[in-house]
């Protein structure tokens, strides 16, 4: 599509300069539209005539959240640059190959990367480095207080790309997912229906911003709309809560992975926290235990499950308040702007209640990975995404995500979708997190392997694990072994790494 796609900032600086548009929780900055819109005019005029940013070029940020990260996005869009977030908890060998793959013109860094951004010196050129301090005097902010020269903003149409997102690549190399105006425009119309956003809406934002968890649900959608963004520069179970359990604190929207909530249910202060002002807490990213929803909806927060993935600039599918309940586990219906399949391992589609690999189709979907033309003649096969999701829908046309396809495991000829175990072993008390792998197994091919953190002051041992596994489930999807540990390895946005848990 060649529409025309219109600056945000600059049109909600014009109609209601005054709005609040951004708060930093870390350095306490609160910024109006006026205010966002003049320093990313300034940050972008920097960029295109001191930098010599054009089209196409890439600007990549090794930065912790904070309000920087959008003004970087969208002063990437006015100088027509595209935004390389970089994943911080990666090695400098990681962080070298997607730089090097993706070949960005500037690197924007917070001071407490500083030891990455120097060893990167020795290995690979980037023409322009930035630091910033969190408002601090910086590179950052001298380089907004010298971009004063004139400046035009780069024309883009919706099939422009804004963003480039890398996976996490634990299967292989990482890929860069690229996302268009036309993707994000499209995620926003969605959000905005199911989410019910509007202007008066706040949304407190504490997934990372190297992931569209934490860019796109809903801060993107919002600065559309011409709502507030409350940045939390990382993840605190005890700040959350407090900011979602509070009235005053004027947030009415928020999204996390599983693990986000279940550390805020595991604090004190959850027993007499209630949510019913809020308008909209969604979920996703993994698959919920059944216990945890059920506990959140009991406290006025029933959580609305959605499914997505950066490919898709996150929302697929969404589940509705009102059947939040009713259909609880399901991720949901289709967004409008999507069209789903489910089909076997040889591309046919699937009836009602059969398991399948979930496939999308639309406008949110990316038009391919940056530089792997092979893959995306496989991934994207007539313009369907291949998910690597494996979920059913049922005769009422709701969808269920079983488990990622590659965390399957076949035990004795049969299919065991960890999620579904781990739901079992979440609804034994004392069981504070836990993880299901399958390892190999000279009788049954793979059986189960279950991590268990216990929460402190309960008393568990495998023998009753195993037990109540065995009076919930199917026994071949029962594991075999339990092992305790003291905590479980996670991304930062909170999901367990379950390719670095012990299979030997």
């Amino acid at each position: 599509m060649t529409i025309p796609h219109h600056d945000w900032i600059a049109h909600h600086a014009a109609y209601a300069p005054e709005s609040l548009a951004q708060v930093d929780l870390h350095s306490g900055r609160r910024f109006t539209y006026r205010q966002m819109h003049e320093r990313v005019q300034r940050l972008a005029s920097f960029l295109r005539n001191q930098c010599g940013v054009r089209k196409g070029d890439r600007v990549a940020t090794l930065c912790h959240n904070s309000t920087d990260g959008f003004e970087i996005l969208f002063a990437a869009q006015r100088a027509g640059a595209i935004e390389l977030p970089l994943n911080w908890r990666l090695a400098v060998p990681e962080l070298e190959f997607i730089l090097k793959d993706a070949e960005p013109v500037a690197l924007i860094y917070s001071e407490e990367f500083a030891p990455q951004v120097e060893a990167l010196r020795g290995r690979l050129s980037i023409p322009h480095l930035i630091l910033k301090r969190e408002g601090e005097p910086s590179d950052y902010e001298a380089a907004i207080d010298a971009g004063i020269d004139p400046f035009e903003p780069e024309a883009a149409t919706l099939d422009d790309v804004w963003m480039l997102i890398y996976t996490s690549g634990t299967t292989g190399r990482p890929k860069g997912a690229q996302l268009t105006y036309g993707n994000h425009f499209f995620n926003d119309v969605n959000a905005a229906m199911k989410a019910e956003l509007t202007v008066r809406s706040h949304c407190l934002v504490y997934l990372p911003l190297f992931h569209v968890g934490g860019i796109c649900v809903y801060a993107i959608p919002l600065f559309h709309f011409g709502g507030t963004v409350t940045v939390m520069r990382q993840f605190d179970a005890a700040r959350a809560l407090a900011l979602l359990a509070d009235p005053a604190s004027g947030i009415t929207h928020a999204f996390g992975v599983p693990t986000n909530f279940l550390f805020m249910s595991q604090l004190p202060a959850f027993a007499d926290a209630r949510f019913d002002h809020l308008v909209t807490v969604g979920v996703g990213g993994a698959p919920s235990p059944l216990a945890l929803l059920e506990l959140c909806a009991s406290k006025g927060m029933p959580l609305t499950q959605a499914w997505g993935m950066t490919e898709t600039a996150t929302l697929g599918t969404f589940l509705s308040k009102e059947m939040a309940l009713a259909k609880i586990g399901s991720s949901g219906q289709p967004v409008l702007h999507a069209a789903l399949r489910i089909v076997d391992g040889e591309g046919t589609d699937v009836g009602a209640g059969v398991v399948g690999e979930l496939l999308i189709k639309g406008p949110t979907i990316t038009p391919g990975y940056w530089r792997r033309e092979e893959v995306n003649k496989v991934a994207l096969a007539d313009g369907w995404l291949r998910t690597g999701d494996a979920a059913y829908v049922d005769a009422d046309g709701y969808y269920f995500i079983v488990d990622r396809w590659k965390d399957m495991f076949i035990s004795g000829g049969e299919n065991v979708y960890p999620a579904e175990v781990e739901d079992a072993i979440y609804r034994l008390e004392g069981v504070g997190e836990c993880a299901v792998i399958g390892v190999a197994d000279e009788r049954w091919g793979q059986v189960g392997r279950a991590f268990v953190v216990v929460k402190p002051g309960a008393a568990l041992d495998e023998a009753g694990v195993l037990g109540h596994c065995l009076a919930n489930l199917a026994r071949y999807k029962v594991p075999k072994s339990v092992r305790f540990v003291a905590e479980l390895p996670h991304n930062a946005t909170g999901k367990i790494l379950k390719h670095e848990l012990p299979r030997d």
